[in-house]
């Protein structure tokens, strides 16, 4: 019975974590003018590069500081780390907080020359 439960546990933690990574309608959600980009990783890496227009809020923080960048919560909010783990999580949760437009962008080395092109 606990291999049960704990296949289960695990199981539920995977899908919980799974989120499908949608570049093109990461990149069709910014040209809109409502959008927000969210770059979910570590300050460090924030500092190290991150997309023109973005902001930061560690996926860690997002539930806690969300509103105050995004009241709306149905303004495109457009999620982005550095594999697209961290901004899984982050839509996780921000869609069971009711917002119904949160896309996971994935690794910001992939959507950076996504980005650079439409320049």
């Amino acid at each position: 019975m606990r291999l049960i439960l704990l296949f289960a546990g695990l199981l539920g933690l995977l899908t919980a974590q799974a989120s499908e990574i949608d570049q093109a309608a990461a990149i069709s959600a910014l040209q809109q003018s409502d959008s927000l980009l969210i770059d979910v990783r570590s300050a460090e890496e924030f500092a190290d590069g991150a997309l023109p227009g973005a902001i930061r809020i560690g996926h860690e923080d997002i539930a806690a500081q969300i509103a105050s960048v995004a009241p709306d919560k149905d303004r495109p909010l457009v999620l982005y780390c550095r594999s697209g783990r961290r901004s899984a999580l982050a839509q996780q949760s921000l869609e069971q907080m009711g917002y119904s437009r949160v896309i996971n962008a994935g690794a910001y080395d992939d959507l950076r020359p996504l980005l650079e092109n439409r320049e």
